[in-house]
């Protein structure tokens, strides 16, 4: 009969020890998981850059607009259409301007400078071969800086449309500074001509085509002096929307 007892007993201590050491195994667990997860919400997630939005409709801007012409698109994704032609007129210095959208753009400069502003056209039309040569230089622009080819082709594309992908080939775009101020970079925002452009120009059908917070639909970096004509409704639509021209397409 003892003998029994103390078989039980020892049966009854190892169930105990065994139970223990389950509990003391699902703390350990609970434990290391809790820590685990408290280091995973302290260190902060990578940041991914934007990739441009692609939609049927952008690829469909590839053509010209047939509803509207001076709605084409083109962008990195969507070439300078087959057979587009710029009906030019000749502007200040050596530059020149689609003549649908000269009217807007004569009467643009002159109301700045009727409010006392200086703007200048620093660059409108461009053939392909002056497209060609910018890219290249801002491509070894950046090769000089220590860029592989191919990265600096990529990074040149976000300042310097790739050839047969720029507006300016459309003769619908002209990039405007001011006289005291001839540098293209974040400082033009600040200036006065730019203030009033951003603020008036769709009044004159022109649109500021790469807006700070949509280079991520745009594909190319904030330029506060690249104007657009897209004739006046859509200029005040896009406007008042405070969208891009490719987010207005897609509407």
């Amino acid at each position: 009969m003892g003998r029994k007892k103390r078989k039980r007993g020892r049966i009854r201590d190892r169930t105990v020890i065994i139970g223990l050491a389950a509990l003391a195994l699902l703390i350990g667990m609970l434990y290391f998981r809790n820590t685990r997860q408290t280091a995973d919400v302290s260190k902060p997630a990578p940041i991914q850059a934007a990739a441009p939005i692609e939609s049927k409709k952008q690829t469909q801007g590839a053509r010209t607009n047939k509803k509207d012409p001076l709605l084409t698109l083109v962008n990195g994704k969507n070439p300078l259409p087959k057979g587009w032609k710029a009906d030019l007129v000749p502007l200040e210095g050596e530059h020149s301007i689609d003549r649908r959208a000269y009217p807007g753009l004569k009467k643009m400069l002159e109301d700045a400078r009727a409010a006392g502003l200086d703007p200048l056209i620093c660059s409108s039309y461009r053939t392909n071969e002056l497209q060609t040569r910018l890219f290249n230089e801002q491509v070894k622009a950046y090769q000089n800086r220590g860029y592989e080819k191919e990265a600096a082709e990529r990074e040149a594309a976000v300042w310097v449309a790739v050839p047969g992908t720029s507006e300016h080939q459309t003769g619908l775009a002209a990039d405007i500074v001011s006289v005291s101020n001839q540098n293209l970079n974040h400082s033009q925002e600040n200036t006065a001509v730019q203030k009033w452009l951003m603020k008036n120009c769709w009044k004159y059908g022109f649109i500021l085509r790469y807006p700070s917070d949509k280079n991520s639909i745009t594909g190319i970096g904030y330029e506060p002096w690249h104007y657009r004509y897209v004739g006046k409704q859509a200029a005040k639509e896009i406007y008042e929307q405070s969208v891009c021209l490719e987010e207005y397409l897609r509407q």
